[in-house]
């Protein structure tokens, strides 16, 4: 029996020592993103308002980085927190712990400069080295999003008024926090985006860019994308009152887009350019997260270069009921 015990004992002696060697290797190793760059993003008026065009509109910087109102239909952004954070999700809609948006206005990026701002937010490394949730889609934006079109961000978003509220910090259950310092990677960034006449390309680099595919595709339990279910919806959000909204199938099958004229398409997302879509909710009654005041801002033509893109990728047959249980 003592010789039982003491095997036991050496056991989880080496079990400790090894998961202290991964710890300590994982606080080392990772996050592997190499110094901020060292760019200026010359604030033309021209890459400004392309800036803001991008950060309120396509990839909605500021949908996130802004408190919504869920007291209406899809939560439109309070006028007062634009850009400041404040925005919580956290177990009550199925997060594994409590992430707060961070302010991302003149005042809190003052200190910034303009290669870590470009680094956060298409590396997913903070400026005091801290590894970001890909909540923030970061792998997407350090792999498609043009560099030009981010420098174009980084620029707008210096223009942003100052605004200060106090922020609590984000907690992660364990193992998020050694997992997530895994994610950052170095960015990629094409030169320029498509030329807009080629509208497939284009509408693909939107789609891109906007985030799309990251609601809009299935996953499975460890939250990974059904890569053979790309766009074909059925993501689930769970919701604060105890229901869930799924997202909806994108693809050209007939349980997604098939059918759909292109203005129809954009009829959808304009419905929300005046805000008369934001009917009230109450409190144990269906809302969605899809902020579609901040994509109904897009232009027409842009829109329209999505759905050209979105009947181009493969149909995926898969009813979506937009509304469930917990």
């Amino acid at each position: 029996m003592r010789l039982v015990m003491k095997a036991v004992g050496v056991l989880a002696l080496c079990v400790g020592v090894l998961a202290l060697g991964g710890y300590g290797y994982l606080l080392l190793a990772y996050p592997r993103v190499g110094p901020a760059p060292d760019v200026r993003a010359e604030a033309t008026p021209e890459r400004i308002a392309r800036g803001k065009y991008l950060a309120d509109h396509v990839a909605v910087c500021t949908d996130c980085h802004s408190q919504r109102d869920w007291t209406r239909y899809a939560g439109p952004l309070k006028p007062e927190t634009y850009g400041a954070g404040g925005e919580i999700w956290d177990e009550s809609v199925g997060f594994p712990g409590r992430l707060v948006a961070r302010n991302i206005t003149s005042s809190a990026l003052a200190s910034w400069t303009d290669g870590e701002i470009l680094r956060a937010f298409t590396e997913g490394l903070s400026r005091d080295g801290t590894p970001l949730f890909p909540l923030m889609p970061y792998p997407s934006w350090g792999q498609h999003m043009a560099r030009e079109d981010a420098l174009a961000i980084v620029a707008y978003l210096r223009t942003i008024p100052p605004r200060t509220q106090q922020l609590a910090d984000r907690t992660l259950h364990f193992p998020l926090p050694l997992v997530v310092r895994t994610m950052p990677a170095k960015a990629n960034l094409p030169a320029t985006p498509p030329d807009a006449s080629d509208r497939g390309a284009y509408g693909q680099y939107l789609t891109n860019i906007a985030g799309c595919a990251d609601c809009h595709t299935p996953v499975d339990a460890r939250k990974t994308p059904l890569a053979d279910k790309r766009l074909a919806g059925g993501q689930e959000f769970p919701l604060p009152n105890g229901l869930i909204a799924r997202s909806a199938n994108l693809t050209p099958d007939a349980t997604g887009t098939a059918g759909w004229s292109e203005e129809q398409f954009i009829a959808k997302f304009k419905a929300f350019s005046d805000g008369a879509a934001h009917v009230p909710v109450k409190a144990g009654d269906f809302n969605t997260p899809m902020p579609w005041q901040s994509y109904a801002g897009m232009t027409r033509e842009d829109l329209g270069a999505i759905f050209a893109y979105l009947q181009t990728v493969p149909p995926v047959r898969n009813a979506v009921e937009k509304v469930g249980k917990r």
